[in-house]
C-alpha cells in the first residue's frame, strides 16, 4: 500500500510524511517537484523540465542531471523502494515525468476540486455553498508559491499561471460574499492577491467591494485611489469597468445583495413572437436617470455624512471633497468627433419563440438604460446549436435605438473550426477603428487598449455584441465602464468567473415542442406542416428539438418541395446510429462540424469520459455509474462531470443525475467508435455492470420531454 504524503505548494514548497517534514534537497531538485506538483497527474516532458530549471542556457549534461534529480525524489518519496525499482511516486511517462498522488496528499488538487465546487455553486446561485467552497480552497495558500525554489525558476509562466489562478478564486468567493455576507472572511485572501499583482484590477475591486461590506468604508475608498493612482503610473490608463463599478457602488453604499432590476420609467415594446426585419433607427434615446439608493445595512449612514449624502440624491454620484485629485494618464486622447457604429448582423427572419428569455433581456435592458453605475452584461450560453447568436442578435435588433451611440459587434471566434479564439488586443484595436481611432494612435498591450477603449466611450451609451467567447479573461477588457451601455456576451461555457462578476446568466435550453414545431413551420412553410402534423411532430422530436439541427433538416427539405415531410421523417428514422442525417452540404449548417471544436477544446481525460458516456444503457447516470464506466476515481469523475456541465456537453438535469442531449451522445457514440479499441468498450461496460449489479440505482429520475 502506498504511504500517505501531503505536499504543498501554494506557499513554502514543502512535503510532510505524517509529522515529519522531508529534506527536498537542492534547489533544482525542489524545483523539478514544484513542477511535477503543479502538474500532478499530467507528464512533463523532460525537454520542458530543463527549459524550466534553466531558464537561460542549459548544460549539456542538463538530461542526465534531471534523471538523477528524478531518482533522488523518487529514493525521497519512498525510502523501502529497491534499487532500479520504478515506484509509484515519481513515474516515467510519455518521454517525461509524472507525479502521481491522491487529491487530499496535494494542497493544489484540493483546492482546484473545492474552486471547481464553487464555481458549479456559484454558477447556479447558490452563493452560501459557492462562498464555503471558494474559503475552504483559500485556505491551503499561504503565500508566493512554490518558496524555496530559485527565483529565476519561479518566474517560469507555469507558476504565474497558478498564482493567477488563485487571485481568481479569491476574487471569485469576495463575489460570493457580496451575495450572502461574509466578506471578512476573504479579505486576508483579496490581500494576498493585491500584494502578488497590485495591478489585477479584479482583485483589486473584490478588495474594495469587501473593504466596504466588511465596514470598512474609508479604507475602501483609500484602496481604490492608490489602485487608480498606480494604473495610472504604471500603465497610463485609467480604471476599468470592474474598478469603476466597486468604486460607484462604495460611494452609494450598494455592497449588499444586487437588487432586482427596476420597471422602466417609460414604456417600452414587449417581446412578440414576430421579427422585425427593418434597419434599426438612430433615433436618441432620453438620457439615463439614476435610481435612487437604498439606506445600506452594513454601515450606519450617520458615521458617513460626507459619502451618504451623494448617495441619497437623485442624481449622478460626485466624488466627495476629501478625495485626491484625478492623476492624468498617458494614453492617447480619442478622437473628437467618434463614429456611430452599426456592426449588428442581419437579424434571423425566421426567429420565433423564446419568450422568457426575451423577457429577462427587456428587464435587463431597461435597468441598464436607468442606471448611472456599472453598465449591464447578459452573458447568454448553451450547448451547441442552441440558439444562442440567433437569441443575441434578435434582441440586438429590437433594442439598437435605444443606444443611440451605436453597436458593436465581435466575433471572438471561442469555438471556430478553422481559426483561433481571437486574441484581446485584435478585438480592441478592431472596436476602437470602428469608434473613429485611427490605428496610429492605438498603443501597444491588451491594458493601454483597454484604456483607450474606455476613454473613447465615457459619455457614450452603445450595445456591444461579444459573440462567441472563449473564456472570461478573453472578455473583460472588452467590457464597457461607463453607465448606460449593454454588453450580450455568447458562448458555449457557463463562464462562472463573468457571472460572479456581476454578469446576468441567460441559459438557453431546448425550446419547446411548440416552440421548435413554429421554427420548422416558418422554415418549411405553414401549409406543409399543417397537412403532415405527424410528420412534422417527429421531424421535431428526431432533431431533439435542437435548432440547428431543425435548421439542417428544413434546409433539406426546402430544397424540395415536392417531398412530403412524411418522406424527410423516414429518412430521419432509418439514418443509423450518426449524424450523417445531419450532414449539410454546399456551406449549409452542419451538425457534426458544430460540436466538434467543443469536443477538441476538452482535455483527455474529460473527452474520454465524455465519448464512453455514449454507452450507458439508460437515459441518466449517476457519477458512481459514470467513474465505473471510466475505470476512475468517483471524486475525479463527479469534476469532470462538472467540467463536461460547464461545457454544456451534459445536463445535470437533478442533483447527482446527468443526461446528454441525444445528438450529442450520437456523436460521442461515433467518437468512441473510432477511438476506443472494441476491448475498451467492453471493459467499460463491464465495469458499468458490475457497478450497477453492486449499487442499483434506487432514484431513477425521469427528465420528462428531455430528448
Amino acid at each position: 500500500m502506498r504511504e500517505a504524503l501531503r505536499f504543498e505548494v501554494l506557499g513554502p514548497l514543502r512535503v510532510y510524511r505524517g509529522d515529519e517534514e522531508l529534506d527536498l534537497g537542492f534547489p533544482q531538485q525542489r524545483a523539478l517537484l514544484a513542477l511535477l506538483l503543479v502538474r500532478a497527474g499530467r507528464p512533463v516532458l523532460a525537454g520542458e523540465i530543463v527549459d524550466v530549471l534553466w531558464p537561460g542556457r542549459a548544460p549539456a549534461s542538463a538530461m542526465n542531471v534531471v534523471r538523477r534529480y528524478a531518482g533522488a525524489l523518487r529514493r525521497l518519496l519512498e525510502p523501502d523502494l529497491p534499487p532500479r525499482a520504478p515506484g509509484r511516486r515519481v513515474l516515467r511517462r510519455a518521454g517525461g515525468y509524472l507525479l502521481e498522488a491522491a487529491e487530499d496528499e496535494v494542497d493544489l488538487l484540493r483546492f482546484r476540486a473545492l474552486t471547481k465546487r464553487g464555481k458549479r455553486a456559484a454558477a447556479t446561485g447558490r452563493s452560501e455553498a459557492a462562498l464555503r467552497h471558494f474559503v475552504d480552497a483559500l485556505g491551503d495558500w499561504h503565500g508566493p508559491v512554490a518558496m524555496g525554489i530559485p527565483a529565476s525558476v519561479r518566474e517560469h509562466t507555469e507558476f504565474a499561471a497558478l498564482e493567477r489562478e488563485l487571485t481568481r478564486t479569491a476574487r471569485m468567493a469576495a463575489d460570493a460574499a457580496l451575495l450572502c455576507g461574509g466578506s471578512e472572511l476573504v479579505l486576508p485572501h483579496l490581500r494576498r492577491a493585491v500584494e502578488l499583482d497590485p495591478l489585477d484590477e479584479s482583485a483589486q475591486a473584490g478588495l474594495v467591494m469587501a473593504l466596504a461590506a466588511s465596514g470598512l468604508q474609508a479604507e475602501a475608498l483609500t484602496a481604490y485611489e492608490r489602485a487608480r493612482g498606480l494604473l495610472a503610473e504604471e500603465l497610463g490608463i485609467s480604471p476599468g469597468p470592474e474598478l469603476t463599478a466597486a468604486h460607484t457602488r462604495v460611494l452609494r453604499q450598494e455592497w449588499g445583495p444586487p437588487r432586482p432590476p427596476a420597471p422602466a420609467r417609460s414604456p417600452h415594446p414587449t417581446p412578440t413572437a414576430t421579427v422585425s426585419t427593418a434597419a434599426p433607427t438612430a433615433a436618441s434615446a432620453s438620457a439615463p436617470t439614476a435610481a435612487s439608493v437604498a439606506a445600506p445595512t452594513a454601515v450606519p449612514r450617520a458615521a458617513l455624512p460626507s459619502v451618504s449624502a451623494v448617495a441619497s440624491t437623485e442624481t449622478p454620484v460626485a466624488v466627495p471633497s476629501t478625495a485626491p485629485v484625478a492623476v492624468p494618464v498617458t494614453a492617447p486622447a480619442p478622437p473628437s468627433t467618434p463614429l456611430r457604429p452599426a456592426q449588428l448582423p442581419a437579424d434571423l427572419p425566421v426567429f420565433v419563440g423564446r419568450e422568457a428569455e426575451l423577457g429577462t433581456l427587456l428587464r435587463v435592458t431597461d435597468a441598464a438604460a436607468a442606471s448611472t453605475g456599472a453598465p449591464a452584461t447578459v452573458l447568454v450560453s448553451g450547448m451547441p446549436g442552441i440558439g444562442k447568436t440567433a437569441l443575441a442578435v434578435h434582441w440586438a435588433h429590437r433594442v439598437a435605438d435605444r443606444f443611440p451611440d451605436g453597436q458593436l459587434h465581435v466575433s471572438l471566434r471561442g469555438f471556430d473550426a478553422a481559426r483561433p479564439p481571437l486574441e484581446p488586443d485584435e478585438a480592441l484595436r478592431g472596436m476602437l477603428s470602428a469608434l473613429g481611432v485611427p490605428a496610429a494612435r492605438m498603443p501597444a498591450g491588451v491594458d493601454s487598449l483597454a484604456g483607450l477603449y474606455r476613454s473613447t466611450l465615457a459619455g457614450r451609451r452603445l450595445l456591444v455584441l461579444l459573440d462567441d467567447a472563449a473564456d472570461t479573461e478573453q472578455v473583460r477588457p472588452l467590457l464597457p465602464a461607463g453607465p448606460g451601455s449593454l454588453t450580450l456576451v455568447t458562448s458555449r461555457l457557463a463562464l462562472s468567473g463573468l457571472t460572479a462578476s456581476g454578469a446576468h446568466p441567460l441559459h438557453l435550453d431546448l425550446p419547446s415542442a411548440a416552440d421548435a414545431g413554429a421554427v420548422l413551420a416558418r422554415r418549411v412553410g405553414q401549409g406543409r406542416t399543417a397537412a403532415e402534423p405527424g410528420a412534422a411532430a417527429e421531424i421535431v422530436a428526431r432533431c431533439g428539438r435542437l435548432p440547428l439541427a431543425l435548421a439542417v433538416v428544413a434546409a433539406r427539405a426546402a430544397d424540395r418541395p415536392d417531398f412530403p415531410l412524411s418522406a424527410i421523417a423516414a429518412e430521419l428514422r432509418h439514418a443509423g446510429d450518426g449524424l450523417d442525417a445531419f450532414a449539410g452540404t454546399g456551406g449549409a449548417p452542419d451538425l457534426r462540424a458544430a460540436f466538434d471544436p467543443s469536443y477538441r477544446r476538452l482535455p483527455p481525460e474529460n473527452a474520454r469520459l465524455f465519448r464512453l458516456l455514449s454507452l450507458r444503457p439508460g437515459a441518466d447516470l449517476t457519477p458512481g455509474a459514470a467513474a465505473a464506466l471510466a475505470g476512475l476515481p468517483p471524486r475525479r469523475t463527479r469534476l469532470l462531470l462538472d467540467e463536461l456541465a460547464d461545457a454544456h456537453l451534459v445536463t445535470e438535469h437533478a442533483p447527482g443525475r446527468y443526461v446528454q442531449h441525444a445528438l450529442l451522445r450520437l456523436f460521442a457514440a461515433e467518437l468512441t467508435a473510432g477511438h476506443d479499441s472494441p476491448t475498451e468498450r467492453r471493459a467499460a461496460l463491464h465495469r458499468l455492470r458490475t457497478y450497477t449489479a453492486a449499487v442499483p440505482d434506487r432514484h431513477p429520475t425521469s427528465h420528462g420531454d428531455r430528448p
